[in-house]
């Protein structure tokens, strides 16, 4: 069985494993797509927390079933793989927060992922996805993370909302915020990713943070500012510079993860009585969520996917998807 192995920072080696053996309450997956996110490129740079190497990568997946210990997945049934792996008993699991068990493992960062032709993984981490593509269902996951997001800052219908950061977790927030039915702001740096915000998300408004964007906001807002505020950018100097931009009795999400110490103002913080919280991973909940967008057709994974690669190519094509030039916004593994 082939296999693509991050040895160390900065270095990927293609393998050969022994097939892996279905455990009980498992099944065996044939994959047949693998999205690579930020953490895949942040983990390959060796910026990635929570991390060891030798790591097999890979958290976004989609493929066939080989093999199952269920009569409720059949060989050849087409799915997609919540990556989560909790522990079903700690406090958050108890709580049916699974996305923050205290225990987690994530496929391709705590334990090996599927960038590999087989894997087995818990049945119930499995879900069909029948009437879908194998491309949509591979980024059913990363979707899923600005679902969950979008849901936990309990945005409302009508409420203006500030989307910091372009890339694919961004996007996500901006697309899922959109059905919410709020007005959505996209800053970033890059003219041609907002560009793409406009077209992609139907954004109501763009702000280039190079651009005196408190101004901007101001103006958007009539002086209010926004009312939520997500942070997907996964860079400090941002995610500290986001408290400016909450409207007073705003919330503020950090959806992006930084391996640093963040700090704030907090005179500016109590005045505000601001809400900040964190968001981590995604439930089934949020999965549904996204699935129920692509069958509507609120998404679209075609355009959202801009770079696609073989297996087999892919550790040449890897270090090309580092480089802004290329305009990488979701690049997909093909088996």
């Amino acid at each position: 069985m082939k296999s693509i192995v991050c040895v160390q920072p900065n270095e990927f080696k293609m393998i050969e494993l022994e097939p892996p053996v279905m455990g009980q309450g498992e099944a065996l997956v044939q994959i047949r797509r693998i999205g690579i996110c930020g953490t895949d490129l942040h983990a390959y740079r060796g910026n990635q927390p929570f991390f060891e190497y030798p790591r097999i990568l890979g958290h976004e997946l989609s493929g066939t079933i080989l093999q199952s210990a269920s009569s409720d997945f059949q060989m050849g049934d087409q799915v997609a793989i919540i990556p989560y792996l909790e522990c079903g008993s700690c406090i958050a699991c108890r709580n049916g927060k699974t996305n923050c068990c205290t225990q987690m493992k994530v496929l391709g960062v705590h334990t090996d992922g599927g960038m590999r032709e087989i894997i087995s993984v818990p049945i119930s981490h499995l879900i069909k996805t029948e009437g879908i593509s194998l491309d949509q269902a591979a980024l059913l996951e990363p979707l899923s993370i600005g679902a969950h997001a979008v849901r936990r800052s309990g945005l409302q219908q009508g409420e203006l909302a500030l989307v910091i950061g372009a890339g694919p977790i961004g996007l996500g927030v901006m697309v899922l915020a959109k059905q919410r039915g709020a007005k959505v702001i996209a800053m970033d740096i890059n003219e041609d990713r907002l560009r793409f915000c406009k077209e992609w998300a139907q954004v109501d408004y763009t702000v280039n943070v190079l651009d005196h964007p408190l101004k901007a906001l101001a103006e958007i807002s009539n002086g209010d500012l926004p009312t939520v505020v997500f942070d997907a950018t996964g860079n400090a100097r941002s995610m500290m510079d986001s408290f400016n931009y909450v409207s007073h009795g705003g919330r503020l999400v950090y959806v992006g993860l930084v391996k640093a110490d963040l700090t704030f103002n907090d005179p500016d913080f109590h005045k505000k009585e601001l809400t900040l919280m964190s968001s981590r991973n995604a439930t089934r909940e949020d999965f549904d969520t996204v699935i129920q967008a692509v069958h509507n057709g609120a998404i679209d994974i075609d355009r959202y996917i801009t770079h696609r690669v073989s297996f087999d190519l892919m550790i040449n094509e890897y270090e090309n998807w580092f480089d802004p030039a290329n305009g990488v916004i979701k690049a997909i593994v093909e088996l």
